[in-house]
């Protein structure tokens, strides 16, 4: 009887180690199931009775919370790798350029590719961006300009109307 206790006793700690490999690397849940399963026949392994499993049980679920605040914790304060988290940077400085951020475009002079009324297409250097007007309408062909960017917003004015 007794290395069925020392039995239980094993199993509820693989069964912890499991559970904070499930909540340090979240996957597909193998560790987190196989912590649950341990976890149980741990409990069944070490209690006699009823009163005393419900004991542990709540033992164990208050033992498996405390588990997780401290690793969130850690998580929360860079001291333990999240692998779901990414630690690459795509900084401006390094040449990368966020597609919401256009305003490069602002006062180049292009041409309209569909009539705008108020939106449609322009053509600038060769490559072709979504536009809007003010309100006005502009036929295909005219020469336009970028006179604001609000985010990936590009407003444009025919040229000869822009002082």
């Amino acid at each position: 009887m007794d290395w069925i206790v020392g039995l239980g006793i094993v199993l509820l700690i693989v069964g912890f180690v499991l559970a904070a490999v499930e909540m340090a690397i979240p996957g597909f849940g193998v560790p987190g199931f196989s912590a649950i399963v341990c976890l149980i026949a741990g409990i069944l392994c070490t209690t006699d009775s009823l009163i005393e499993g419900i004991f542990v049980t709540l033992l164990v679920l208050a033992l498996l919370g405390l588990m997780l605040a401290v690793i969130l914790w850690l998580l929360s304060k860079g001291k333990l790798r999240s692998p779901i988290i990414l630690k690459e940077e795509q900084k401006k400085d390094q040449g990368f350029i966020s597609n919401s951020d256009l305003t490069y475009l602002l006062g180049k002079k292009g041409t309209a590719i569909t009539d705008l009324r108020p939106s449609g297409a322009g053509d600038f250097d060769g490559v072709r961006f979504d536009v809007v007007t003010e309100g006005g309408y502009i036929e295909r062909g005219t020469e336009i300009e970028i006179i604001k960017v609000k985010g990936s917003r590009l407003v444009v004015k025919a040229s000869d109307v822009v002082a």
